[in-house]
């Protein structure tokens, strides 16, 4: 009910808004008390918030909405704001939630599994009557976690295969080019010049003494 979110309480509060994250948060409390993940099929939710001191929860959505459990054919209806307490296991003193029992609507007050566990739930209303349900007809599977986003980077073997330009070739051919054989030039042996003097024939070095 409104008047039991009292500004205290919200202020103690973990508080979320917006429909994607507050069905994500809703679906994580109750798997964390041990109940079904879809036992609150809401739709454009715009609030919900949770007291951890004393497990009071409320979840507020756009407009009252009616969901067909198919697996044992039961019509429940959520109104525009939906309270209770949370504890291991069990939902109690609800309000906001009515099913459909012949052409009558049944508000509930406390939905529970069985202890020890047996796969079943039972759904008590605020006249005491309860019926028992199996508790995989109040599940529906998790969604996937979302993929990572494929990038086209290149591994750095690839990157390494291309130059500035973005123009790729082969790493070993360029380290192979890049081994430059020194060029050694042979020496030029000169012959002393004493040696050069006695090769000169006589008569030259006469000829031009004169």
């Amino acid at each position: 009910m409104a008047n039991q979110i009292t500004e205290e309480m919200r202020s103690k509060a973990e508080l979320y808004h917006g429909d994607a994250l507050c069905q994500a948060k809703t679906k994580l409390l109750l798997k964390e008390v041990g109940l079904p993940n879809g036992l609150l099929p809401l739709r454009d939710i715009i609030e919900c918030g949770y007291v951890e001191e004393t497990g009071f929860v409320w979840l507020k959505q756009k407009k009252k909405v009616e969901h067909t459990f198919p697996a044992i054919n039961r019509l429940v209806s959520y109104a525009t704001e939906i309270t209770a307490f949370v504890e291991k296991g069990r939902i109690k003193k609800v309000s906001g939630v009515k099913a459909k029992e012949l052409l009558l609507w049944v508000p509930l007050y406390e939905i529970y599994v069985n202890d020890p566990p047996n796969g079943k739930l039972t759904c008590k209303s605020t006249a005491g009557v309860f019926k028992t349900f199996p508790i995989s007809a109040f599940e529906v599977p998790e969604e996937d976690p979302p993929k990572e986003a494929v990038t086209d980077e290149k591994t750095t073997a690839e990157k390494t295969k291309e130059n500035g330009n973005g123009a790729p070739h082969d790493v070993a051919a360029v380290a192979e080019a890049a081994k430059v054989t020194p060029v050694v030039e042979e020496p030029v042996k000169s012959e002393p010049v004493a040696v050069a003097v006695a090769a000169v024939p006589t008569e030259q070095v006469a000829v031009a003494n004169k």
